[in-house]
């Protein structure tokens, strides 16, 4: 039985992917805000068992390996929180989906005082990935999938200012995150060259809401738009199933099921020093 983390597990296409993993048979750790949506995808849940004599299949009830960690992952603490929790109380995680998200289209400070989309998109990633490490190596054929959506500028993190305390936008906001993540897959590669880290988007529109603040007029394009042209989340994870399910070691960047090419910047190494050097300062 392998262990499948997801953050943002309870809405849109990581509760698809909680769903599909309960439902083969799999132990789902979701992390999330909201208890009840928990519940309501932990009660659906069941997978095939195994084939009885008469050869007719027997369903057992996939809510006993449907774990919840209750957790806002735009707080440092409870990013930390969650970091502990896993490590405690899991030896190993074969897949580690990161796909939380709360969009805003303003700069917002959290009550710690950080601007709350780079610790959200970034940092509590960061977090994540960096102190769980070890249960990822201790897995057969580790994979983390990251919700970034590939492809930046090689130059767009302001190393100086990342909260953007001055001339914040949502443009540059998302495009320091994007690049940021794909670095965090150059760190986590390089200290362990099995794990295979997909930075990965979907391809088209998906039928699902915006959570955020979008502001009603994106919100109902997008549930018009998307319910003409939008796929169903459990169609649009597929790919995704299909990457954890036959992980390659090493990074790759995806837009739905066609590969992505990989930013490269002539300081790679350096900007990964930068970032870690700011999240032990900034951070810990």
């Amino acid at each position: 039985m392998r262990t499948i983390v997801i953050t943002g597990g309870t809405d849109g296409m990581g509760a698809a992917l909680a769903r599909h993993y309960l439902a083969v048979g799999d132990r789902v750790v979701v992390i999330g805000r909201d208890q009840a949506k928990f519940e309501a995808l932990r009660a659906t849940a069941a997978s095939p068992a195994n084939q009885g004599a008469t050869g007719s299949t027997t369903f057992d009830s996939g809510a006993a390996r449907a774990e919840f960690v209750a957790a806002d992952l735009s707080s440092i603490a409870d990013s930390r929180r969650v970091v502990e929790q896993l490590r405690r109380e899991h030896e190993s995680i074969d897949a580690l989906v990161l796909a939380a998200s709360f969009i805003r289209r303003h700069r917002h400070l959290t009550a710690e005082g950080h601007e709350a989309s780079w610790v959200l998109f970034f940092v509590s990633k960061y977090l994540l990935v960096t102190g769980l490490a070890d249960r990822l190596r201790a897995a057969g054929r580790p994979i983390v999938v990251n919700t970034a959506v590939p492809g930046t500028r090689a130059d767009a993190i302001d190393f100086d200012d990342p909260g953007m305390s001055r001339g914040f936008s949502f443009a540059r906001a998302n495009a320091q995150q994007r690049r940021a993540n794909e670095l965090l897959g150059l760190l986590a590669t390089a200290e362990d060259p099995r794990l295979a880290y997909v930075t990965w988007g979907p391809k088209g529109l998906v039928r699902t809401g915006f959570t955020g603040e979008v502001g009603p007029g994106m919100k109902m394009a997008a549930a018009v738009l998307g319910a003409i042209a939008g796929k169903h989340p459990d169609v649009a994870v597929r790919p995704i199933i299909d990457l954890i399910d036959a992980p390659t070691p090493g990074r790759a960047a995806y837009r739905g099921a066609k590969p992505a090419p990989l930013v490269g910047g002539e300081h790679d190494r350096e900007d990964i020093a930068r970032l870690a050097e700011m999240i032990d300062r900034d951070f810990r």
